[in-house]
């Protein structure tokens, strides 16, 4: 039982690892920490246009690093 529990928290945490970092740039670099527009039509085209922009900004920051370039 003790097992299984320990997969199943390891996924979660394995999950949660690759999802996460776009949510904390588009949070923390685009400023989106709350609701602006009135109808769900508007904010969600803003959400589909700030995860294309935060997948850019991760890509941009995993190729410096396979560069041996540090982003600054």
């Amino acid at each position: 039982m003790r097992t299984l529990l320990l997969a199943y928290e390891k996924a979660k945490a394995s999950l949660r690892a690759k999802v996460e970092p776009p949510f904390h740039v588009i949070k923390n670099l685009f400023g989106y920490r709350k609701v602006r527009y009135k109808g769900l039509a508007k904010n969600q085209a803003q959400l589909f246009t700030l995860f294309p922009l935060g997948n850019l900004v991760l890509a941009g920051r995993c190729q410096g690093h396979a560069d041996g370039a540090g982003v600054s």
